[in-house]
């Protein structure tokens, strides 16, 4: 089966549909189910292992800068993001997120880079699941603090191409805001971190050897552009489930998802 074929437009447009539907309704841009699956599909069009981790991360983060467009402008009109704590986060995470993309990640090996991935996936489902109360006083750290933990989450969403919700949601929550008002700034900050790791991808990937036809560094263009003309229809779809639901039934969701695509990515890993 060619990559362009009918069956893998298909397998593209579900997948699409489905990480769109995830990025409104959990604000993590769709990243967290698009790596492995990319993975698994890039594999088996004869992309090496290695190589192929390396391309599902940088097409899943190039996904988002559509897809957190068009959650974003959802969860807008219910007022829930919260716009002050984005310009005081985005400019750490383009920092972070260009020192990852254009520096480390072109570093690593594939295994070592799905490792990772299943290690801060599955920290980020445990602190979800215990749900353990923050300090009632605790609030946002203040525009060095902010500065500090945006080039934190941007860093680390380079290395494993999410949007960076596994981890600024969980901030963020631990800082006293709002479930809801949480994932709906996650998704806001979706955008500067997919701006910013994309353009490290393709400078990283630049003088590589094209692993795979249509490749713009380490970025599958033909994937990234079916994905995204499928997410960002149902994105706003799972923004409105997003907002009716209970703060627990969220958290219960974003859970039990990032362990099981923290499963894959660490058997991915360790048998590389």
């Amino acid at each position: 089966m060619s990559f362009l074929d009918p069956g893998m437009v298909a397998v593209l447009l579900l997948l699409g549909c489905c990480t769109g539907f995830l990025a409104g309704l959990l604000g993590i841009g769709g990243g967290m189910l698009l790596v492995p699956f990319l993975t698994f599909i890039f594999t088996h069009q004869g992309v090496p292992g290695g190589a192929a981790v390396k391309v599902a991360i940088a097409t899943s983060m190039a996904t988002i800068l559509f897809t957190s467009i068009s959650s974003v402008r959802a969860h807008h009109r219910r007022g829930a993001v919260r716009w002050e704590l984005v310009r005081r986060l985005a400019p750490g995470i383009v920092l972070g997120g260009l020192i990852s993309g254009a520096g480390v990640f072109s570093l690593l090996k594939g295994a070592a880079l799905a490792l990772v991935f299943a290690a801060f996936v599955g920290f980020s489902a445990t602190q979800m699941l215990i749900d353990k109360k923050p300090t009632p006083s605790r609030q946002m750290p203040g525009p060095a603090g902010a500065g500090l933990a945006g080039g934190v989450i941007g860093f680390v969403s380079g290395l494993v191409g999410a949007g960076g919700a596994f981890i600024s949601v969980p901030f963020m929550t631990w800082c006293n805001v709002a479930m809801h008002t949480a994932v709906a700034t996650s998704s806001a900050l979706g955008f500067p971190i997919a701006l910013a790791n994309t353009v490290g991808y393709v400078v990283a990937g630049w003088n590589q050897p094209a692993v795979m036809p249509g490749v713009l560094g380490y970025v599958s263009l033909p994937a990234m552009g079916v994905i995204a003309a499928a997410s960002v229809l149902t994105a706003p779809l799972g923004a409105k489930v997003a907002h009716s639901l209970d703060r627990q039934q969220l958290k219960r969701v974003f859970a039990v998802l990032l362990y099981g695509l923290a499963g894959y990515m660490a058997w991915r890993g360790l048998t590389a």
